[in-house]
């Protein structure tokens, strides 16, 4: 599930006009994202390095077939989620996880700032330009171990 929210932050950054370099800066940082949120659950942080944590991240951040990131390329262009879904007729995975990985991050106590602009975008009105934006002002911190 968590690979799909960062897809979503993927699609945005193409969406806004961003190249590959940025795409990789967004899935590199998310796979920090989900590496922290593992080990705080109680599980190994390499999990993540296997084929269901950066090989499907790969995946479905590079596919120009995902929906997630071809939503999150059209969410960078102002259209909504329903309004996605009514023109799609598809499931975007990614903004129901936010929600719920949000949640979880709240109760360990984990910052997930890629998590958190996509769904203050999706679930708050935020302005996708703006909330993309404040990702780029956060001050520098370790991302791994």
């Amino acid at each position: 599930a968590f690979e799909n929210v960062i897809a979503i932050a993927v699609g945005a950054a193409y969406g806004f006009g961003l190249g590959d370099n940025t795409a990789a800066l967004i899935m590199t940082r998310g796979l920090a994202e989900m590496s922290r949120l593992v080990e705080a659950c109680g599980g190994t942080p390499m999990t993540c390095m296997g084929l269901a944590g950066v090989g499907d991240l790969i995946a479905t951040c590079t596919s120009e077939h995902s929906r997630n990131r071809t939503f999150g390329y059209r969410m960078a262009q102002g259209v909504t989620l329903e309004q996605y879904k009514a023109e799609t007729h598809m499931v975007v995975e990614g903004a129901l996880a936010c929600k719920t990985l949000g949640a979880l991050a709240e109760a360990h106590d984990v910052e997930l700032p890629i998590t958190e602009m996509v769904r203050s975008v999706l679930w708050e009105g935020a302005d996708p330009r703006s909330a993309a934006a404040s990702l780029f002002d956060r001050s520098l911190k370790p991302e791994f171990y």
